[in-house]
């Protein structure tokens, strides 16, 4: 569960950096590659962000289920 919420920390300040460090004399060659950089980072970060609601889901099941079997 930490490194999820680690990947996407780290997938948040790349986008950060990312959208910050642009600079208005970039070359046109650039542009392209920090595209991709930005779409990957996104995507990431997407990843990440449906892993850690998998496992939230997860998580709240065995509450759930260990609540049930403390009941009986």
């Amino acid at each position: 569960m930490r490194k999820i919420i680690l990947a996407a920390a780290a997938a948040g300040a790349a986008l950060s950096l990312s959208a910050c460090s642009k600079e208005a004399t970039e070359e046109a060659t650039e542009e392209p590659a920090m595209d991709a950089a930005t779409d990957a980072a996104t995507d990431a970060a997407a990843e990440a962000t449906d892993a850690a609601a998998t496992a939230t889901d997860a998580a709240a099941e065995a509450t759930d289920a260990a609540s049930e079997a403390a009941a009986e």
